[in-house]
């Protein structure tokens, strides 16, 4: 069974990847950054964090997919 704390990680989660696929990149990083306030060891909230403040002053192109390309090593 999942704990309740588990649970509204997993919703704070669905809930940023909607917003990033819409590219609202600051709402999204809010979401993930709260999921991480419960879960300071959640990788995937921590992924998207940084590909939010990323992607906040870096904007993809309008035709973006979602899927996320890396740049840099």
């Amino acid at each position: 069974m999942i704990s309740d704390e588990k649970k509204r990680v997993l919703e704070l989660f669905a809930e940023g990847r909607k917003l990033y696929k819409l590219m609202r990149f600051d709402e999204a990083a809010q979401r993930f950054q709260r999921a991480l306030d419960i879960d300071p060891n959640d990788g995937p909230s921590k992924v998207y964090v940084a590909r939010c403040k990323q992607y906040a002053l870096d904007p993809p192109d309008e035709d973006w997919d979602g899927v996320y390309v890396m740049k840099h090593k």
